[in-house]
């Protein structure tokens, strides 16, 4: 099975969820009037994608209805998947900000944050294989110290993928362990440092601290480096999923989401809402249990599984090639 198809399969519920709520809005002749759009907002909004986009998303289609003189609600639903897909691609970057594009010739270091439970260790032993599975020089960092499990399962994932960790005991100083890791990623010729941080959010202040501190250290130990914070967010918390993103925002200046287990969730609508209210790419998503279910986000290929286009194709799948220089 393809990675599309796995993607289909893994947006049931929530692509089941979607249209069974789109379904009474769409109706087959019905007439589009202000009561259809209060239906439909209400309908954005019971599908998780957040009460700020579903108000933008149903002006976007008011807009559209008069601009092109759409009188067919069939008509009124494509033009709300276009509209999906463009929230989801952005209207300056288009498809490339949901991508990590690496940095040829450098050393590309990958922060991983997010709160216990949301799937991070998890996502970043998947990170791990898919890029080395690629043909990329992968070393991880166990910078997780305060959650002894946490090392250990990083290391059984490592394993797995075939990538080394560079770990400390528990309870270490998790800046010592990013030292470690830029010098080891230095002299073994790596070109991806992935590191799990803590994911304590209870006390914001500590959190930052000990953030600052590890970005001080890559900054010093590989100043050419290209750095990005990425949130591992779980799609089963809904709406809690934009709170838990604003609050790290506060915390570290994050330049991506990866949203994992949207398989077994109705609630993968939050996926749109999170791309427009935060004004964050989602990089990656996991749409599965499985060492390959964690891929790149193509913003098309999500919006054709969401609305059940049985009959599409993956737009793209293939590999980002690494960028030279700048």
């Amino acid at each position: 099975m393809g990675f599309f198809d796995k993607l289909k399969q893994g947006l049931a519920k929530t692509r089941d969820d979607f249209n069974s709520k789109m379904a009474s809005v769409f109706s087959l002749g019905r007439k589009i009037d202000e009561e259809f759009y209060e239906d439909l907002e209400e309908t954005l909004i019971q599908a998780d994608v957040g009460v700020q986009t579903s108000i933008e998303l149903t002006e976007r289609l008011r807009e559209r209805e008069k601009k092109e003189h759409i009188r067919d609600v069939a008509e009124l639903r494509l033009a709300l998947q276009d509209e999906i897909v463009k929230i989801l691609k952005g209207s300056e970057e288009g498809e490339n900000k949901n991508r990590f594009l690496l940095k040829g010739g450098r050393l590309n270091i990958i922060l991983v944050v997010g709160v216990n439970g949301a799937g991070k260790t998890t996502t970043i032993g998947k990170m791990a294989n898919y890029y080395h599975a690629i043909g990329h020089k992968v070393l991880l960092a166990a910078a997780d110290t305060f959650r002894a499990a946490a090392i250990e399962q990083l290391c059984a994932w490592g394993e797995r993928a075939g990538v080394d960790v560079i770990r400390q005991a528990g309870g270490s100083d998790p800046g010592a362990v990013v030292f470690d890791a830029c010098r080891a990623a230095a002299s073994r010729g790596c070109n991806i440092l992935i590191v799990d941080t803590a994911g304590r959010l209870q006390n914001k202040t500590n959190l930052m601290e000990e953030l600052k501190k590890i970005n001080r250290i890559i900054e010093r130990e590989a100043p050419d480096a290209n750095v990005e914070v990425l949130l591992v967010l779980d799609a089963g918390t809904g709406q809690n999923a934009i709170s838990q993103a604003k609050l790290f925002g506060e915390v570290v200046p994050l330049s991506g989401i990866i949203l994992t287990k949207l398989d077994g969730t109705a609630k993968g609508g939050v996926v749109i809402g999170i791309t427009n209210e935060l004004n964050l790419p989602v990089k990656m998503i996991g749409v599965g249990e499985g060492i390959d279910d964690l891929r790149e986000f193509v913003a098309a290929d999500f919006a054709a599984a969401l609305f059940a286009d049985d009959n599409a194709e993956a737009s793209n799948y293939e590999v980002v090639a690494d960028e030279e220089g700048e």
